[in-house]
């Protein structure tokens, strides 16, 4: 049984166009055509989409799919090389989450001035955004 590009979609959770980027990526096979040229998908396909979807859905690029995809032919290796992978996009979620906290703790302090700044002056936050500090006047 084989299905065609918009029952692989529905199942899959994916529009049609999602189907073809993925193709012209080399991520998912191209199927086989019927004489009237419409594409005939292997019903295994709709798992394999939901592969890639969890896989982006945790992070990993196209690029580190196609990697995750291709332990799957050679699964004597794929743990350990699937771990190095995963211990890589750790590190670089712990990267994101220590910028991501030096951005909230400028926020804070950008909010705490503007909370205080009891004077008629321009805005603290406006002021920091706009690279100049409260003593310099535009000019």
């Amino acid at each position: 049984m084989t299905l065609s590009t918009g029952k692989v979609a529905k199942l899959a959770g994916v529009n049609v166009e999602t189907l073809r980027f993925y193709e012209r990526e080399g991520i998912l096979p191209e199927p086989p055509r019927r004489a009237s040229g419409y594409r005939e998908y292997p019903p295994e396909t709709v798992e394999l989409i939901h592969f890639i979807k969890r896989s982006q859905e945790l992070g990993f690029s196209l690029k580190e799919v196609k990697e995750l995809l291709s332990l799957r032919k050679v699964p004597r290796r794929a743990s350990k090389k699937a771990t190095t992978l995963v211990d890589a996009k750790l590190a670089e979620i712990d990267l994101k989450l220590r910028d991501l906290r030096s951005m909230r703790e400028a926020l804070e302090s950008l909010r705490c001035a503007c909370a205080s700044n009891g004077s008629s002056s321009a805005c603290p936050i406006i002021e920091s955004l706009s690279g100049r500090s409260e003593s310099e006047e535009p000019g």
